[in-house]
């Protein structure tokens, strides 16, 4: 046990710290009742031992007014405390909250600026985009000390768990859903941090390191990635995205700008249309029956579809209606929320059914006749 290090309890975090010092109060809180308990179940026993023939024996003793006040008064105390204290920390200690310290008694300047990172779960591995630096790492990632920190969390299959004991609680990645958290780092060091939820065989591989450095430090590290990295478009993505296992360490030097919003929108691959863009068309009515036919198959998933008799055995995603210029995209372009042609633009007579889809024009045969 001496060369084990309890880091839940010794963080390098300031939010950490807090979840530590509320994890203690808590056990105290509690310790008020039960090391009476356990010290008067043993006092008892040896007490009224059938041997001690000095003890009051009073069979027709049934009850004591004061006796049950303590019983049912010190208990009840300490569930108000408790529930207290962690009402407190449950609001002050919310994940989606931004900081307002940076440690005890050190409040956040006001010059500060988050540091933004995008953390997406993959099988089995974990991608750390950096949308301020334009970056992106593979199971390694840093941040300058004293810096606050604000993640964006999703992942691309199934539920995983970000978890780095020393800076702050776990926090669920969840596929086309975003958790956040903000965080902190108050001493330089390296860190792990793994998945703490299962999510398949390679999940015991899930771990990176969490580098804590100075901002000289990691405007280094920045710039090491930047010359020595490669280029993250969307094919790079799906490509990444496969299931693997015990990832090595991976930098990208540049990466689509859009990409973590595709990732989110589960539309990476070409074509597919993003769950906003659905959300939109849904909104306004839906596709109707003539939605059945707009699909395209997968060009790779994980698992082989199980069979169905509407849609055939091969995986097929919804095909996506619009998609904005490459300009404005960075590396490649993206599937787009779908919008409705402007106002000011459109005829008098619009062309466009209330989804934006065109309508199709008639034929002259199939207009109807004044006559």
């Amino acid at each position: 046990m001496g060369g084990c290090k309890a880091v839940v309890l010794d963080p390098a975090g300031d939010v950490a710290a807090q979840q530590r010092d509320l994890l203690l109060q808590a056990t105290g809180l509690m310790l008020l009742i039960i090391v009476p308990v356990m010290a008067l179940t043993v006092f008892f026993a040896w007490r009224y031992r059938h041997s001690n023939k000095s003890a009051r024996y009073e069979p027709d003793w049934d009850h004591s007014m004061q006796l049950e006040l303590v019983i049912w008064g010190a208990p009840l105390l300490i569930i108000i405390c408790l529930g207290a204290l962690t009402w407190m920390g449950t609001h002050l200690l919310d994940p989606y909250r931004p900081l307002d310290r940076i440690a005890a008694g050190r409040p956040v300047p006001g010059s500060a600026t988050p540091l933004e990172v995008d953390a997406i779960a993959l099988d089995w591995k974990w991608l750390f985009i950096y949308p301020q630096y334009g970056i992106a790492t593979v199971n390694e990632m840093a941040a300058p000390v004293d810096r606050p920190i604000t993640f964006r969390i999703t992942a691309s299959s199934v539920m995983n768990s970000f978890y780095i004991p020393a800076l702050a609680g776990q926090v669920y990645a969840m596929p086309g859903m975003e958790t956040k958290l903000h965080a902190v780092i108050n001493q330089p060091g390296a860190y792990k941090g793994f998945s703490a939820n299962y999510s398949g065989a390679g999940f015991s591989g899930m771990r990176f390191t969490f580098h804590g450095v100075d901002d000289a430090g990691f405007d280094k590290w920045v710039s090491d990635i930047r010359t020595a990295g490669d280029a993250l478009s969307r094919a790079r993505y799906l490509e990444l995205e496969r299931p693997s296992e015990n990832v090595p360490v991976r930098t990208f030097g540049a990466v689509d700008k859009s990409l973590y919003n595709a990732i989110l929108n589960m539309c990476v691959q070409p074509g597919k249309m993003c769950m906003s863009e659905m959300m939109s068309v849904d909104a306004r009515g839906g596709l109707g029956l003539a939605g059945i036919d707009n699909l395209l198959p997968l060009e790779y998933d994980k698992y082989a579809r199980r069979g169905s008799t509407v849609f055939g055995t091969r995986p097929r995603p919804v095909a996506g209606l619009c998609a904005i210029p490459p300009e404005e995209t960075g590396i490649e372009a993206l599937a787009a929320p779908l919008s409705r042609p402007a106002r000011d633009a459109a005829p008098a007579s619009p062309s466009y059914s209330p989804v934006g889809l065109r309508r199709p024009e008639p034929s002259p045969a199939a207009r109807p006749s004044n006559s």
